[in-house]
């Protein structure tokens, strides 16, 4: 696919930009997908993220639940790590 220019614009407090349909098609992303965003000698590289796939059982918001607990016994987590 050729260069395509787009304007960055304002969304809320952040910024979005539009993608062509023909280009997230190229990349094998869907509206909904995951991305991955890297910055790399002052650009920007956009990837699809790797779909985990999880065991049978668990839960879709698994690592959500695992991260929010995580941060919230964070120092109780450190003390057993430092005994």
């Amino acid at each position: 696919m050729d260069k395509i220019n787009r304007k960055v614009t304002k969304v809320g407090n952040s910024y979005g930009i539009t993608f062509p349909k023909e280009l997230m098609k190229e990349a094998g992303i869907s509206y909904g997908d995951n991305i991955q965003l890297e910055s790399h000698d002052g650009e920007i590289v956009l990837k699809k993220s790797q779909q985990v796939q999880l065991p049978e059982g668990v839960s879709d918001d698994f690592f959500e639940v695992l991260e929010r607990n995580t941060k919230k016994h964070e120092k109780t987590i450190q003390e057993l790590v430092d005994r």
